[in-house]
């Protein structure tokens, strides 16, 4: 799905440093990339890695740093900018084939797309935890499961397969 309205958090001039039209800009790239770096050698918490999913035109692999969320015993990454997102893209063409790499070691993983209606939850665990993700969703610090189900078709959210 389509967004309607604007990235709440373009609205703060700070955050359009690093995020244009649900874009990350080339200092946006470079932070992720810093984050990237963290996770691969373990210098951040666990629940921030790297995800590798290799690139759906030249094959090449490429990094993004994301959030886990588990819930109910399961752990989930969640798109915060939606479906517009190139390893989203990248994800969909390598059948959810992925590496991530958490506390300095790399783990083969399938992501599996989780279901409209089962992602209110997931949402609602991702704003908690993602300071930096919440910034992109329209909700508040604790939203109700009505508010995240209002966004579940335009975040996908993927079950990880710990292989």
């Amino acid at each position: 799905m389509e967004f309607t309205q604007p990235d709440p958090a373009e609205r703060s001039a700070f955050m359009r440093l690093f995020y244009r039209n649900r874009r990350p800009t080339r200092f946006g790239h470079l932070n992720s990339q810093i984050f990237c770096w963290g996770a691969r050698l373990g210098l951040l918490p666990g629940l921030i890695v790297a995800l590798e999913v290799r690139h759906r035109e030249g094959g090449k692999p490429r990094q993004d740093a994301v959030v886990i969320s588990s819930v109910a015993g399961d752990d989930f990454i969640v798109s915060m900018f939606g479906s517009i997102s190139d390893w989203v893209h990248d994800l969909e063409a390598s059948r959810g084939k992925a590496v991530i790499y958490r506390s300095a070691r790399a783990h083969r993983v399938r992501l599996e797309l989780v279901s409209v209606a089962e992602r209110a939850p997931i949402i609602r665990e991702f704003n908690r935890i993602a300071s930096s993700g919440r910034k992109h969703l329209p909700l508040g610090i604790d939203p109700t499961l009505e508010e995240c189900a209002a966004l579940a078709p335009y975040h996908p959210a993927y079950r990880i397969d710990w292989q």
